[in-house]
């Protein structure tokens, strides 16, 4: 089994992406494989830069890789605007609002990344220009 330490409350969605009106802890749906939402923002600056983020070395996931802006799951009952406001907030440490994301699109995703650690969700993809300074998350000894 593969330990998690950040738990919280998701939405479960059907294969489609449609909301079932159940709530799981987060571990419990990737243990049984069910259907959730994420948030996954694409910042760029005014004169074309990107920001990516690597990976922390001790992610259960892709350990030290390069990935988008800033991600994460979405709360239960949290509206997509507001979950992605709040990861910026929590991962880049920038107050946005959320008329400054643009949507994209909603794109399904499915990793099965051992017996017990299925990974399906809709990522919800924003684009959002950004050229205030950022403090990016600091790594804890228990970060997941």
């Amino acid at each position: 089994m593969i330990k998690r330490f950040m738990d919280e409350l998701i939405d479960i969605l059907d294969k489609h992406g449609k909301p079932t009106g159940a709530s799981r802890l987060k571990s419990i749906a990737h243990k049984e494989g069910l259907y959730h939402p994420t948030v996954h923002i694409w910042c760029y600056s005014s004169t074309g830069n990107i920001l990516l983020q690597q990976r922390g070395k001790h992610k259960e996931t892709f350990p030290l890789k390069w990935d988008v802006s800033v991600a994460g799951h979405v709360g239960a009952g949290e509206p997509m605007a507001l979950g992605a406001q709040r990861e910026i907030k929590e991962e880049i440490g920038v107050d946005l609002q959320p008329e400054r994301l643009e949507k994209v699109g909603v794109f399904k995703s499915e990793k099965h990344h051992a017996p017990d650690f299925i990974d399906r969700e809709f990522h919800h993809v924003f684009l959002c220009c950004l050229d205030e300074t950022v403090a990016l998350q600091k790594p804890t000894s228990n970060s997941c």
